[in-house]
């Protein structure tokens, strides 16, 4: 048990010693690749305040890369390519498309006989909305007006959530948005990615994961549509660990640490074939 000083931030008014702190959250780091700030808070017994405190320490002595809400291991970051700015829709729907029609067709063959399937924002999910014309014995929940848009005429049912829109990405987000969305539950569930490291998943916005993670958290199938442009990617906000879904869909074997923390965490990789 470590030793506890008082800590007027801190539940009890104790904190570890932030030495011990430091140990740890490294530990966790070490075993997973990456780590949020609330859960360490939880497992120390400090308030998220210190816990950012450690990390912005942690920053300074070359020991992590803070992320938004978390940190992710500077092992696994020399070898990651961090994105700071999102690209134009267009230009990412026109990026790796080859590969991404690939991907849109093993997903839409994974959603087949699904009566509610969950579909996120992005690019390879928009072009898997255009494969699943014709589903007239599905439901369709989106929070993306261009994927509700293109289905509006081919699916039997579309659902959209009320909420905020983000008009770059034609995305409904907000509170309200995931209020509607986290009381259902989908059959199967696909979700965008902007990266994938061994520390998990990576979106560029904020404004979306809220509803990224209602889908993974609500659907009996939870199924990450990637192409390998993205393999060793990160940016803005770490999304969930690699437990956090149970397929990948891509068009190209992962690295081999990707890989490797792939079948540890107990995700199917179902690489499509074909070449652009």
């Amino acid at each position: 048990m470590p030793r506890r000083l008082p800590d007027k931030h801190a539940p009890g008014g104790f904190r570890p010693l932030a030495r011990q702190r430091h140990i740890h959250i490294l530990s966790q780091l070490a075993a997973a690749g990456t780590v949020q700030v609330g859960p360490l808070a939880r497992d120390l017994g400090v308030s998220e305040m210190t816990i950012r405190r450690d990390l912005v320490d942690l920053e300074q002595e070359g020991r992590l890369t803070r992320i938004h809400g978390g940190a992710l291991d500077t092992g696994t970051n020399r070898r990651t390519v961090i994105d700071r700015d999102e690209p134009l829709f267009e230009a990412r729907l026109q990026r790796q498309h080859g590969a991404k029609q690939r991907i849109a067709a093993a997903a839409a063959r994974l959603a087949a006989g699904c009566k509610t399937i969950a579909l996120d924002v992005g690019s390879t999910t928009l072009l898997l909305a255009r494969q699943l014309h014709g589903e007239n014995q599905a439901k369709i929940f989106t929070n993306s007006l261009r994927i509700a848009a293109d289905l509006a005429a081919h699916a039997a049912e579309v659902y959209l959530p009320g909420g905020r829109m983000r008009r770059d990405e034609m995305s409904i987000g907000g509170r309200t948005a995931v209020e509607q969305f986290q009381d259902l539950w989908f059959d199967i569930a696909f979700v965008g990615v902007s990266g994938i490291t061994t520390g998990g998943i990576f979106d560029y916005s904020f404004e979306d994961v809220d509803m990224k993670r209602v889908y993974l958290r609500r659907s009996s199938i939870k199924a990450v549509l990637c192409d390998a442009s993205k393999f060793d990617r990160m940016s803005l906000v770490h999304i969930a660990p690699l437990s956090g879904f149970d397929i990948l869909i891509t068009e190209s074997p992962p690295p081999p640490h990707i890989a490797k923390a792939l079948a540890e965490a107990g995700v199917r990789v179902d690489i499509v074939a074909g070449a652009d």
